[in-house]
Parts: structure tokens; sequence; C-alpha cells
């Protein structure tokens, strides 16, 4: 059977296409080599710096959310400040809705969620000019109030940041026209109408989020529990074929005394052969052996 058509040319753009349906194959992080793949090329990311040329790729490792991965991405960064060098723009928002969309509540790693909040701070601190930057919609806002976490309550730190964005669209306003409220204004007070209604829920201990956003929406999940782990990494400096300099001076001072030990051991068994069994030295140890008498003629 040919398994290799030696006959065969691939051009660049073939070549290409396999290159990108590996990294594709290596972002799904289905395996423990996938992930430990991915973790390489987040650290790669993050060593090169976000810029307005490479943001997408940054966007796309987030959409992984494999911890292990976002964490090699963002390092020791503050996340919610991590794409805070980058202008708001309609792809960035409209990837951080579809990565909120696809979690569900408790399923989006906590750093995550941060960076993805971090944006929106940034974008709807002005709440009409975030709205022409991308124009929500209530879909948009149950996406966003599912990840407040009832049990903990405002004093955590991602839900104070959730409330705050949707304290700031709640200020949203819409412009009158000659026949009142234009459809853009409408939209507008709907929306600020809802973000209201999800605060009030949130803050009433004798309501529930599920009675303003759809219950199908709240369902929780744990995002420990569908991560694929990578192996045990191990640091090169305690794996077993590094040898530091000072390793291998106490290796040969080592190897120097045990060979100076069995040298001196030896030349003790000498001096021992030398001893009678009463542990006295033989008169005749250090004697030459006598010569054996010349045969007489005969």
């Amino acid at each position: 059977m040919l398994l290799v058509d030696r006959q065969k040319v691939y051009s660049k753009v073939e070549i290409g296409i396999m290159e990108n349906k590996l990294l594709q194959e290596i972002l799904v992080c289905n395996n423990s080599a996938a992930v430990e793949a991915c973790m390489t090329y987040a650290r790669v990311l993050s060593l090169m710096g976000i810029s307005n040329q490479n943001y997408p790729l940054f966007i796309k490792v987030l959409e992984v959310g494999s911890h292990w991965v976002v964490d090699a991405l963002i390092r020791d960064r503050d996340p919610f400040l991590f794409l805070s060098s980058i202008q708001p723009n309609f792809n960035i928002l409209d990837s951080c809705f579809i990565i909120l969309t696809k979690k569900h509540p408790g399923e989006l790693y906590p750093k995550s969620l941060s960076v993805i909040l971090g944006v929106f701070q940034a974008t709807y601190n002005v709440p009409d000019d975030g709205y022409n930057i991308y124009p929500l919609s209530i879909y948009d806002l149950n996406t966003l109030g599912k990840h407040l976490n009832e049990e903990i309550g405002q004093e955590d730190s991602l839900n104070r940041v959730i409330l705050d964005i949707l304290h700031k669209i709640s200020q949203l306003k819409g412009k009158f026209d000659a026949d009142g409220l234009e459809k853009e204004g409408i939209e507008k007070e709907e929306l600020a109408i809802h973000a209201n209604e999800i605060m009030s829920h949130f803050y009433d201990d004798k309501k529930l989020l599920n009675q303003v956003i759809p219950q199908v929406l709240l369902i929780k999940k744990d995002y420990k529990r569908y991560e694929v782990q990578p192996r045990r990494e191990v640091r090169f400096e305690d794996s077993r074929i590094y040898v530091s300099e000072d390793a291998e001076e106490e290796y040969d001072d080592q190897i120097s005394d045990e060979e100076y030990q069995e040298e001196v051991e030896e030349d003790d068994y000498q001096e021992e052969d030398q001893l009678d069994e009463e542990g006295e030295e033989s008169p005749d140890a250090d004697l030459e052996p006598e010569p054996e008498p010349e045969p007489e003629p005969a």
C-alpha cells in the first residue's frame, strides 16, 4: 500500500491550511497534549505583547476557556486591564458577548470573565458612546446578568463590576423627535429599564434573577469539571536531565573522595596480608624471599 505520494508537491497555501488546521485542533484543548501546546502558544503571545495587529489571537485564546491556558496568557497582569491598550470596537465586543453566551454561570474561568468585564467597563463608561460602538440588546443584558452570583452577593468583586456596568447602561436615554421617541431612543429606554430590573432583583432578597432572566440561562456549571488537565509540568531545573554547575562540582568531588577511599582501603588490605593471625607483624614480612639453592653437579 502506498502511504506517501512522492510525486505530490505541496504549495505554500496548502501548507498554510495544514498549519491552520493543526492550530485549530490545539485550540480545542480536547487532550493533554493539546492543552500543553496551547499553553506554550499562549506564553509566546504573552511575551510578544498585545497590539492592534494581533489582538484577535489573544481573544481566540480567551475563547479556549482552559484556566491553564488563560493563566499562561495573562501571567501576572491585571485581567481587568488586559485589553485596555486596545480601543474597543465592534469585533472585540461581539467576541466577548459570544464567549458569555456560550458559557453557563460558573463555567467561565473568573480571570477570563474579568478580562471581558474590563472591556465592558471601558466601553460603557459613557453609555451613549458605548452604544454607538456596539448597540446592545435585551438578550445581551441577560447574557451579562446571568453571570451574577446570587449566593455570594454584592460583596464579590465580579458581581460589583457587573452591577456597575448595568448601572451605566441604565442611564441610557433616548432622544425625542417630532413624533416622540425615535426608534433608537425606544430601544435605549427598554435597555435602561431592563438593566434596572436586573439590578433590583439582585439587590432585593425577596426577588430572584430567574424572575427577570430566563431560567434556562441561569443553569450553573463548574469550569473545573469540564477542563482537560495537562500532564504534570516539571521545571527544567528540577528535571532529571538538568545538572547544575554546583551539582557537577559536587559530583566530581564525590567521585574523587570515593576513588581516594578505594585506594586507602586497598593499601590497608595489602598491609593486613602482612600481619600474622595474632595481629602482629610477621618478622619475615619485610624480608625478601631467600633464593632457591642451586642444584649440585652430577
